[in-house]
């Protein structure tokens, strides 16, 4: 394992202390780190990724990082950083190949023996290609994959994330079409949400019929800002927080959709919400940026990678005078904050612990003082937070390594870890060194 060369760190404020219990961890996802494509069925994201000018540098997750072959020298990685936990996900498309669960009790037994907590996400976005979350089977199908899941890990795994993200998943590959599968449904891609969230909630039971006690789900979740006091910015921003926050997080939290949603899905919804709604022991947030959203102008609008479609009932707008990351995303740290106070006092007595399931940024070089800088304003303002009275139990720095970007191929590197994509060479990066010194600090 390759030593970070560069020790030398800005000179912030020592950290205030987190609560005792406090679980520290990084983040990664199968099909953006495993590699070894022969040894799973396809995904959506292999067919996706197999179209041309579908992936913007034309690349493929393949190869990846090679997780697959060299998870023992990243589980050393991991106890090198001194993380309490290591949230990663199990690929649904490997589980479909002979011996598939193998992999998972490889890795599960190494980071056990390593002294780090398995986290597993059971669903982050790589569909088997043969399944589809228009079709409410899917969700059936999810709960079976998860039962075995659990039968075979349960007995060292305790701590379990159903979905990761749904609101990207529905709204980027099957409104929009900017990521696998590749539809561009608009509002006919709500029966996608839907089926997750039922699948979601089929999950839970049948992670509690395993004996798991310690459940959460990893929704993504950011502040609105309206672009202006106009009614009409105030109208487009009002809608914007429903779709993309309310609209994952109500049937969750409070059993029901928001006004209006819910007679746009299909099915017995009512009957449904009371699986969806099953009881959570903690919320997991995914937090990147605000959002300043104001009415549409009538033109496509390019932002963060994406093409928002003007016929959109809102347009994403800049949010000035703030720092971006190489992604282009907005710095903002006191939106964590903002989002986590503004969630306890919407959700009340019905929102569980949280705890940040992703946060973190893309910056280039191994010199990554930037990504520094975001982290430690983002844990501070999560301190912010839980002095505000919000009971948050635990954060997840996006991502150990650099990974496949989904659409954005290899061009965005979010790791702590660098990873030369020719000869797969971990190299541990400022932030790895500085995260480091930072977990020390809190134990």
């Amino acid at each position: 394992m390759a030593t970070n060369p560069i020790p030398q760190f800005p000179a912030f404020p020592a950290f205030p202390a987190f609560p005792d219990g406090f679980l520290w961890g990084v983040s990664t996802s199968a099909h953006q780190i495993e590699g070894a494509v022969d040894a799973r069925e396809p995904s959506v994201w292999d067919t996706f990724s197999a179209e041309p000018g579908k992936v913007k540098d034309g690349s493929t997750a393949a190869v990846a990082c090679d997780h697959y072959h060299r998870y023992r020298e990243d589980v050393a990685l991991l106890a090198g950083l001194g993380v309490d936990a290591y949230r990663f996900s199990i690929s649904w498309p490997r589980l479909r190949a002979a011996g598939g669960l193998d992999f998972y009790d490889r890795l599960v037994d190494e980071l056990c023996a390593a002294g780090i907590r398995p986290v597993p996400t059971l669903f982050h976005w790589d569909l088997p290609v043969s399944l589809d979350w228009l079709e409410r089977d899917t969700a059936s199908h999810f709960a079976e994959y998860v039962s075995l899941v659990a039968d075979r890990l349960g007995d060292r795994v305790r701590k379990w994330i159903t979905i990761n993200e749904p609101a990207e998943h529905t709204l980027f590959g099957h409104a929009l079409g900017a990521h696998a599968p590749g539809k561009q449904l608009m509002f006919d891609a709500l029966p996608a949400a839907h089926h997750q969230l039922l699948a979601h909630g089929l999950a839970v039971r049948a992670l509690r019929a395993s004996g798991a006690t310690d459940i959460g789900i990893a929704n993504s979740h950011g502040p609105t800002w309206p672009a202006s006091q106009d009614p009409a910015d105030l109208e487009a921003a009002a809608f914007y927080d429903l779709l993309l926050n309310r609209l994952f997080a109500d049937p969750v939290l409070l059993g029901e959709y928001p006004e209006g949603l819910g007679e746009l899905m299909p099915g017995d919804v009512a009957a449904d919400l009371k699986v969806i709604g099953e009881p959570l022991d903690w919320y997991g947030v995914n937090y990147y940026a605000p959002t300043r959203v104001g009415a549409p102008q009538g033109e496509d609008i390019e932002f963060g990678g994406l093409t928002i479609p003007a016929e959109l009932p809102f347009s994403v707008r800049e949010i000035e005078n703030v720092p971006l990351t190489d992604f282009g995303w907005p710095v903002v740290p006191e939106a964590l904050t903002e989002l986590l106070t503004d969630f306890r006092d919407r959700y009340g007595d019905r929102l569980p612990p949280i705890v940040i399931t992703e946060n973190g940024c893309s910056y280039d070089g191994i010199d990554d003082q930037p990504r520094i800088t975001y982290l430690d304003g983002h844990i501070r303002a999560l301190h912010r937070a839980v002095e505000a009275g919000v009971d948050v139990r635990g954060y997840f720095v996006w991502s150990l390594l650099d990974n496949f970007e989904w659409a954005e191929g290899y061009a965005r590197r979010f790791g702590l870890v660098h990873v030369d994509y020719e000869t797969l060479t971990r190299t541990p990066k400022a932030s790895y060194t500085w995260f480091q010194n930072t977990l020390r600090s809190q134990h």
